[in-house]
């Protein structure tokens, strides 16, 4: 079995080729378990690179095996205002199940956490689901933990609500 070749790329969303990639694990993502079992809808599909492209403060790395989109992180620039400092938020990891369990999710936010030391960001945040032990496995490898302030405060939770 020859070995594939591997790429690790900040994505330019003007590129037609980073833009379909993105979305293509995107999609393969939303549509999988961890994402919703739902495939993005199409004004998702269609808009989605124009609009994180017109975004100075959105990230995306991308991973490519043999040419083949492989991964992603996309992540968007906050600010922490204790520490008066930008942070970068990862807002989404998938790796195309094919190319799961080769530490490929490891390399991308490797990457991310490259572009968040450039920024001179204090810290990344994620969201991970409580179901995923995988995910927060390789995480808690790279130095990850759920965040709290105070211990007898608890740790924080992530709450959403719909507009």
């Amino acid at each position: 079995m020859s070995e594939q070749s591997e790429q690790i790329v900040i994505a330019d969303l003007n590129n037609p080729l980073h833009a379909n990639a993105m979305i293509e694990v995107l999609n393969h993502y939303a549509n999988g378990i961890m994402g919703g079992g739902e495939k993005l809808s199409d004004f998702t599909r269609a808009n989605l690179a124009a609009e994180l492209a017109r975004r100075p403060n959105v990230h995306v790395v991308l991973a490519f095996i043999d040419d083949e989109p492989a991964g992603l992180v996309i992540s968007i620039e906050g600010f922490s205002t204790f520490s008066c400092k930008p942070l970068l938020n990862v807002h989404d990891v998938a790796v195309v199940e094919k190319f799961q369990g080769r530490g490929l999710s490891k390399r991308i936010m490797n990457k991310t956490e490259e572009i968040a030391r450039e920024l001179g960001c204090c810290k990344l945040t994620l969201e991970v689901l409580e179901g995923n032990k995988v995910a927060q496995n390789a995480y808690r490898s790279l130095g990850y933990a759920s965040y709290e302030l105070d211990a007898a405060m608890g740790k924080a939770m992530f709450w959403q609500k719909y507009l």
